[in-house]
C-alpha cells in the first residue's frame, strides 16, 4: 500500500480545502458505495480520480483561468527553480520541496536557471489576475 502523502499549504488556502471537504466531496460521493480516502472525486464516476486526470484537469483549468496550460510538472518545475534562485543559500530546499531524496535529481531534472525569467513573469500574471485591476507591469 502507498504511503499517503501529507504536505503543509499556506494558511489561507485552509477554508477553501474545508469547504471541499465538507461540502463538496461528500456530494460527489452521494449514493456510491465506495470507502475511499481519496481526495480527489470524479463528478461523473463518482469513483477517486486517477493521477493522470487530475494532472490533465489541472492544465485545463490553468489554461481557462490565465490562458495557458500548465502541468502538474511545470509547476514543480517552477517552485524548484524559484526556490533555487530566491534561496540559494539553502541549496537542499528545492528538493525537500519536492519530496527527493536525492539533490542530483532535483538539479538536473527540475532546476532550470533559463526558466527563472519565465517564473517572474507567471508571478506577475497570477499577482496581476488575482490581486490587481492594472495591466502586469514587465
Amino acid at each position: 500500500m502507498k504511503k499517503p502523502e501529507e504536505r503543509p499549504v499556506a494558511e489561507w488556502l485552509n477554508p477553501y480545502i474545508d469547504l471541499y471537504l465538507k461540502e463538496a466531496r461528500p456530494v460527489l460521493l452521494d449514493g456510491s458505495q465506495i470507502d475511499t480516502k481519496a481526495l480527489w472525486i470524479s463528478s461523473k464516476t463518482r469513483q477517486p480520480m486517477k493521477t493522470r486526470k487530475v494532472g490533465t484537469l489541472i492544465t485545463q483549468i490553468t489554461r481557462e483561468t490565465i490562458g495557458v496550460g500548465i502541468s502538474p510538472h511545470l509547476f514543480r518545475t517552477a517552485d524548484a527553480t524559484t526556490v533555487a534562485e530566491a534561496c540559494g543559500d539553502m541549496p537542499h530546499l528545492a528538493s525537500a520541496l519536492l519530496g527527493h531524496p536525492n539533490l542530483k535529481i532535483t538539479e538536473e531534472h527540475y532546476i532550470r536557471p533559463s526558466s527563472l525569467n519565465a517564473a517572474k513573469e507567471y508571478a506577475k500574471i497570477i499577482e496581476h489576475h488575482y490581486f490587481t485591476d492594472g495591466p502586469a507591469e514587465s
